[in-house]
């Protein structure tokens, strides 16, 4: 297939050895492994992880659970604070496949007691640091509330407690991604030994990319449900999550405009195709995604005072060095690696792969 335009290219290999390598590690600590579909969107890549011995997944939308269930998924997690306005789609779901929800007040809990006909699994949501959703874990009274309102309907089976060390993804070092998951890990098992004797089946599912990726300490994890792992991408490599080889996708954008009075070089390639997400450059200014050229036929990584220093909405600006500047001319094409491979990939909506196939994501 032709490029034409910006195109997320998929390198499939290194999807599988991510995939791989992740399931390894699940079962070096005998941790169920229940990866996050978020990142990828796609029943073809799903299928991928079939190989490695996944058999129950980990989504952020009821809608996704639908997708996912349609494509031959049987045991979801939708790992998002219940809507109370889709319990009926939730209720239909657990008709037929097992289905996980989280909670974390008692309005969600009493609006499942009251409408939910089917079995479903109920975790309930913990702050370990992260503060976006969650209940703080010393807040035992607060969960004692919920698991009383949880008891009034027998089709609610309590699973346990879930985490997101979210907090992680804006570490300053490899070092302190140890330490914010270690916190996290301690809350937890405190949490799970609280309530194990009238609990005895309980589990702790906790599962952030950068720990999962980097921390060798698990005990007493039930399950992980990283996402991001599977593609990684550049703001992983920053915080020592991955190698530059093990990041799957990158947007192939083509040279469109060069200003030299201000070393600038623009691509078709602006926000609606990586997204506003940036990390803080060694500039302390903006970056939006690293930059990869041809250079006698071989792809070279420039060096970071190369970079996506602006986007628009088709737009996207690269900064270069004077003795760089030559490397581009106009109807090149360059590789970004992206900053947040998430967003990016939600936005553009298909992968092509290495191998020239098109995969597609869940239709909008």
């Amino acid at each position: 297939m032709d490029i034409v335009k910006p195109t997320l290219i998929l390198d499939k290999s290194a999807c599988l050895k991510n995939i791989e390598r992740m399931a390894k590690k699940a079962g070096k600590f005998n941790m169920e492994f229940r990866p996050h579909f978020k990142t990828h969107q796609s029943a073809k890549i799903g299928e991928w992880f079939r190989q490695s011995g996944v058999t129950a997944i980990t989504v952020s939308s009821v809608s996704m659970a639908e997708y996912f269930a349609s494509n031959g998924w049987d045991d979801i997690t939708i790992a998002i604070p219940v809507n109370i306005h889709e319990i009926s789609h939730i209720d239909r779901l657990a008709s037929s496949i097992k289905i996980n929800v989280l909670i974390e007040n008692k309005e969600a809990a009493n609006e499942l007691k009251n409408r939910i006909n089917n079995n479903l699994g109920v975790y309930i949501k913990i702050d370990t640091g992260y503060h976006r959703t969650g209940i703080l874990s010393a807040k035992t009274s607060t969960i004692d509330s919920i698991l009383e309102i949880l008891r009034g309907n027998n089709n609610l089976g309590f699973k346990g407690f879930l985490s997101h060390t979210g907090h992680s993804y804006t570490a300053n070092s490899v070092h302190e991604i140890h330490s914010r998951h270690f916190d996290a890990l301690l809350k937890m098992r405190k949490l799970k030994q609280h309530y194990l004797k009238k609990y005895p089946n309980i589990k702790i599912s906790m599962g952030d990319t950068p720990s999962c990726s980097i921390c060798e300490t698990f005990d007493g994890v039930d399950e992980i449900r990283p996402g991001n792992f599977v593609f990684y991408d550049y703001m992983q490599y920053k915080l020592g999550a991955c190698r530059l080889e093990d990041i799957a996708v990158k947007m192939v954008c083509p040279v469109i405009s060069k200003h030299r009075s201000r070393n600038e070089i623009v691509i078709y390639g602006g926000a609606i195709h990586l997204s506003k997400e940036s990390i803080t450059h060694v500039d302390g200014k903006a970056i939006y995604g690293r930059v990869i050229v041809n250079v006698d036929e071989k792809k070279v990584l420039l060096d970071e005072l190369n970079y996506v220093s602006k986007l628009s909405q088709e737009h996207g600006i690269i900064r270069v060095t004077q003795k760089n500047f030559p490397l581009f001319n106009i109807g090149d094409f360059v590789e970004i690696i992206p900053v947040h491979s998430c967003l990016t990939a939600n936005l553009v909506g298909k992968y092509l792969t290495t191998e020239g196939e098109e995969i597609s994501i869940i239709p909008r």
